[in-house]
């Protein structure tokens, strides 16, 4: 494989590596100024929009420059969110601007790989790139949880002799913004690709308009409609299965916030594994054939009522996982590769953050709406497993067809 597809990797694991440390950071910025405790969901909040509202011309900037180009510029604005907190800016608006950066950074990220590498390489390459991203997750939470830690703090700031009037969460902010940094200079080596899909107007009207058009010719396309489907299903349910698994652990195992916390890294744990074995042995004409996997995936969320032991839930936890990272992976490549043909990889790989982010607001309320109507925890997973394995069941039934995912 050539050189400049593992500076993409570097670059991309410390910019996921620096992403998933600022949100602990920023929390501790938040407790720091005695914010509302409303402030915390609401920080996560500010940082999705973004995907969201600025889909119609993230996807075309990526299109417009080169990828790594782009990828430097994204990087720089979420550097500038750094600052902003640095600053004083209400620490809400500043990791928006991150999340400004990370709207941005996303269709270029993925955008590329298609650009730079044949259709047989991309489940493998999506493989490499999904499985760094879930280390850089785990790793971040790592970093930031003990980077905002007082003591660890306190012996950086005495061993580089850093002014006393710097707080925990400032100097966690300023090595982030360092990690960053470290990011960018990778970017500086992303080899150039050919501009192959480069927007016909910078107006903003018009970008509205395309952006409608590409939504619609992905939704339309067979096997772009499934590949869509899956990935926004997956992430909705990603972003609540965090939820749901904290208060699993605490009625279940009767865990402490802490321990559940790092029980959910097992989930990772197995993305990655999945991630490997989809590269191993999915072909990308053949990725519709793995979704079954993300029936069996609803099947086993379903069996955690049935556990009761640590040691189970962690190999449970390990099996969502591997299943997870199984059949999403194919399904983003096959994704892309449908986008790259249609469109442009950069405006495909907007649409998908468009309907997977707003998958996310509404499985996120759904789940809140559970809560507040106090459904017992039993009835919410049967809820949620049931949810995955009917719309799984669905798409299968629909499109199992579709067996040449490369063909066209």
């Amino acid at each position: 494989m050539k050189r400049g597809f593992y500076t993409i990797l570097a670059a991309q694991f410390f910019s996921a590596l620096a992403d998933n440390a600022l949100l602990f950071a920023a929390i501790a910025l938040l407790k720091q100024v005695h914010a509302p405790g409303w402030h915390t969901p609401v920080l996560q909040q500010a940082f999705i929009l973004s995907f969201i509202f600025l889909a119609p011309f993230v996807g075309a900037f990526a299109d417009s420059l080169p990828k790594g180009r782009v990828m430097l510029i994204s990087n720089a604005i979420k550097m500038f969110g750094c600052l902003a907190m640095l600053v004083g800016v209400n620490p809400l608006l500043a990791y928006g601007v991150a999340g400004f950066g990370a709207a941005a950074y996303s269709p270029a990220k993925y955008g590329i790989l298609t650009e730079y590498l044949p259709p047989e390489r991309l489940v493998w390459a999506n493989s490499w790139m999904e499985g760094l991203t879930v280390a850089a997750i785990i790793l971040g939470a790592i970093v930031g949880g003990i980077l905002i830690s007082p003591g660890t703090a306190h012996t950086i700031m005495h061993t580089l002799h850093v002014p006393a009037m710097v707080t925990p969460p400032e100097l966690a902010i300023f090595i982030i913004f360092l990690i960053y940094m470290v990011a960018a200079l990778f970017n500086l080596y992303i080899p150039l690709v050919p501009i192959e899909h480069k927007p016909l107007s910078p107006s903003p009207l018009f970008l509205i308009k395309d952006f409608a058009h590409c939504f619609k010719l992905l939704w339309k396309d067979p096997l772009g409609q499934v590949s869509l489907a899956v990935t926004t299903l997956f992430w909705g349910a990603g972003a609540t299965l965090r939820l749901l698994v904290l208060a699993w652990a605490a009625v279940v195992l009767h865990y402490d916030i802490g321990a559940a916390a790092k029980l959910t890294a097992w989930v990772a744990v197995g993305i990655a594994i999945g991630s490997i074995l989809a590269a191993r042995f999915v072909k990308l004409e053949h990725a519709v054939r793995v979704i079954p996997v993300g029936i069996g995936m609803g099947v086993l969320v379903l069996s955690m009522m049935l556990v009761t032991s640590p040691l189970v839930a962690i190999l449970l936890l390990i099996g969502i996982g591997i299943m997870a990272g199984f059949f999403v992976v194919p399904m983003n490549a096959l994704l892309q590769h449908r986008g790259h043909l249609l469109m442009g990889a950069g405006r495909s790989i907007a649409v998908q953050n468009f309907n997977e982010n707003i998958s996310i607001f509404v499985m996120l309320a759904l789940y809140a709406l559970m809560v507040k109507l106090d459904w017992s925890i039993y009835v919410i997973i049967s809820v949620f497993g049931m949810l995955l394995i009917g719309i799984m069941s669905w798409l299968y039934r629909k499109h199992g067809h579709d067996q040449d995912g490369g063909a066209h």
